[in-house]
């Protein structure tokens, strides 16, 4: 395990495999994991194989996964971002063998998706919402509410002034500009980080929106709480966590996108507004 590359006094991003990595940090210390696992379908990273026999990637994932089980608060929670391929797979590891308790199947459906010339073409990620503890666990929900159709479209005065919890599909719907982040729905709607984006990360094979990020950290984790990122990526997750007030630490095999993320996380001010779209 390569050493630390210390952020700040208060995040972390350290080069190495993360299943090595997280064999370092204090048991039950982090409030909330969020995880974008390579999907194994074939991708270009540079450093990562990501076609893998589907036995020896579902026995990885099975070792990082307990692991974040083991790291987490008795009332922490874990986030999965992943693709249809080997979703079914990892909930049942996930359920059935670590001893996570599942609180939402969530469907983030992505605008810019791969085109496709002999299936339908892929357009939506899972996001798997699972709690350590079956009943013990935090929710805020004032921290993500999104108005009611109650308010927003009949005026009823019958609607809970503090608006509803944001359904399992989260929407990010094109309106004339910007783009919209439609909370109340069932499925997110929105748009990949397409490679014209100016938030994309250059040379990045997947990076995911600040705002999809954003309401998980928001809704399962305070102010001060560590966040844990074992496959950083681009830094989506460290530079959104800084942004919220929250710790960070994460874990990067590829030299080149941990040096990335890292000057991205540095950059990220505390308090500042997510990039993207914002949530209506």
């Amino acid at each position: 395990m390569a050493k630390a590359r210390v952020i700040d006094t208060e995040h972390r991003l350290l080069r190495g495999d993360c299943i090595e990595g997280m064999a370092q940090l204090q048991p039950s210390s982090v409030k909330l994991c969020i995880a974008d696992p390579p999907f194994n379908i074939g991708l270009d990273y540079d450093v990562y194989e990501d076609k893998r026999p589907a036995d020896e990637y579902l026995d990885w994932c099975r070792q990082w996964m307990r692991q974040v089980y083991d790291l987490l608060t008795p009332d922490g929670a874990f986030w999965l971002c992943i693709g249809d391929e080997f979703a079914s797979d990892l909930d049942v590891l996930a359920r059935r063998e670590i001893g996570f308790h599942m609180r939402n199947k969530v469907i983030w459906h992505f605008t810019f998706g791969p085109h496709c010339e002999k299936k339908f073409s892929r357009c939506h990620t899972n996001l798997f919402y699972y709690t350590k503890h079956r009943s013990k666990f935090t929710f805020n929900k004032a921290a993500v509410a999104v108005p009611s159709a109650r308010q927003a479209v009949y005026g009823d005065k019958r609607a809970m002034a503090g608006g509803k919890t944001p359904a399992d599909v989260w929407v990010l719907e094109p309106k004339q500009q910007p783009w919209l982040f439609q909370g109340d729905q069932t499925v997110w709607h929105g748009p990949r980080v397409a490679g014209t984006f100016k938030s994309r990360v250059s040379n990045a094979v997947t990076q995911m929106p600040e705002q999809v990020i954003g309401r998980m950290i928001s809704a399962c984790s305070n102010h001060g709480d560590l966040v844990l990122d074992p496959m950083v990526g681009t830094g989506t997750t460290g530079a959104t966590a800084k942004k919220l007030s929250r710790r960070f630490v994460g874990f990067e095999l590829s030299a080149a996108l941990a040096a990335a993320a890292g000057g991205r996380i540095r950059d990220a001010q505390v308090g500042a507004p997510l990039s993207g779209p914002d949530i209506d």
